[in-house]
């Protein structure tokens, strides 16, 4: 009896790790390079509008704005920002407009839908620099706020009513920033301490029971989404993968880049099955197909 015990648990625990195995191996580990070298070392972004088009900061200058329509292989320039602005992190909202967070003069950048006209949405000059940013689904947004000079940082909230609000202060070099598909949490990295902060959200965007959801051993993070199931994709800086965590911060699978560098990515979800990911040192965008 304790024989066929035993074999009956072995049994499992192989089925187990067949199905955990077979899962990671399903699919595409590995990306494409979807273009040449036409960023700057500033390429970040990447967002994808509602017709599926991929827009990327930083194409062939700082301040620029290039666009691959989704029909075509290739980028052209989309617009380049005024007064010196220069991008990092873009989104679009429910309705369809951009917006650019422009760290060099601490704003948060509007291009409303149809157009080219840029507007600032939101300033302040106390911040660090904004750095990457996230939209609720009424329009609320958060924008980390890194300083790398003292490897420390701060999250603000902000929106047409308010502006920015300083939300939490002397946390880590805060980067990645996300909001969960059913707009129950926020989730916040850390690029030096290599962290990933969860926290409760509610409709108003007030923030709730802190709580750390992984914690990475090595290498850097930068820029996160989430797919529509709620798992992150997050990018392993200087590692070359993106690492998929679950909502409660298992570590599903890595998948592995054609660069060391990633610096941001981005879903089409019109399928959520092409994942776009920026490439620092490459100066290119690589592609991954999800099966």
């Amino acid at each position: 009896m304790r024989v066929n015990i035993l074999l009956v648990l072995i049994a499992f625990i192989v089925a187990s790790c067949t199905t955990k195995v077979s899962k990671v191996e399903a699919l595409n580990l590995f990306s494409t390079v979807l273009t040449d070298s036409v960023f700057t070392g500033g390429i970040e972004g990447p967002a994808v509008n509602e017709n599926g088009d991929l827009f990327v900061v930083n194409y062939k200058n700082n301040g620029t704005i290039g666009v691959k329509k989704s029909n075509i292989d290739s980028f052209t320039l989309f617009l380049k920002l005024p007064n010196n602005s220069i991008g990092n992190g873009i989104r679009f909202d429910r309705n369809g407009d951009m917006f650019v967070a422009d760290y060099v003069n601490h704003n948060v950048l509007k291009v409303e839908k149809g157009t080219k006209q840029v507007e600032v949405f939101a300033h302040d000059s106390t911040m660090n620099q904004p750095n990457d940013l996230t939209f609720m689904d009424n329009g609320i947004g958060f924008t980390s706020d890194p300083n790398w000079g003292a490897s420390d940082g701060n999250l603000w909230r902000f929106s047409k009513e308010t502006g920015f609000e300083l939300v939490e202060s002397n946390m880590g070099t805060t980067n990645g920033v996300e909001v969960s598909p059913d707009n129950k949490k926020l989730y916040v990295n850390e690029s030096v301490q290599r962290k990933v902060w969860s926290y409760d959200l509610r409709i108003d965007g007030s923030l709730s029971n802190k709580k750390l959801l992984i914690e990475f051993p090595d290498f850097g993070l930068d820029g996160m989404r989430c797919d529509e199931d709620g798992d992150l994709y997050i990018a392993r800086y200087g590692k070359g993968v993106i690492a998929v965590v679950s909502p409660n911060g298992k570590l599903l699978y890595e998948i592995k880049l054609n660069g060391i560098k990633p610096t941001n990515v981005a879903f089409d979800k019109k399928t959520w099955k092409t994942l776009y990911v920026t490439m620092q040192e490459k100066k290119w965008v690589e592609v991954v197909k999800l099966p």
